[in-house]
């Protein structure tokens, strides 16, 4: 036993016995007032008003499921009320051809929105 702290005696416990403090473990200080802020922010939480930009790809990637999980329940739907699997097949064509002409514009309008609106 080290400073009170483990077992009275290691026997039948499945330990050694050895005791490690923990390095991770941050313990609140007490009584400290710290000066130096480095330049950050109190209101940023450190972050020093920096903020990430999302991941082009990642959006474009998530734009494309959005479309494609449409297209899918559109699909599910035509089959259900009975059409040949061609004429599936050309209506999802169109359908997808429509919402990516859709999402385009949606993202370039947003683009050429936010070039007007940056001062």
């Amino acid at each position: 036993m080290y400073n009170a702290i483990g077992l009275q005696t290691p026997r039948g416990s499945g330990s050694n016995g050895y005791i490690q403090s923990n390095k991770f473990s941050v313990r609140p200080k007490t009584g400290e007032v710290v000066s130096d802020n480095k330049g950050f922010d109190s209101s940023h939480d450190g972050t020093a008003g920096f903020t990430r930009k999302p991941n082009k790809d990642i959006l474009d990637h998530d734009r494309k499921r959005k479309i494609e999980l449409k297209l899918v329940t559109l699909e599910e739907r035509l089959k259900d009320e009975g059409y040949p699997d061609a004429e599936i097949a050309e209506k999802v064509e169109d359908a997808r051809k429509t919402l990516q002409a859709a999402s385009n514009c949606n993202d370039s309008g947003n683009s050429q929105l936010k070039k007007k609106n940056s001062w």
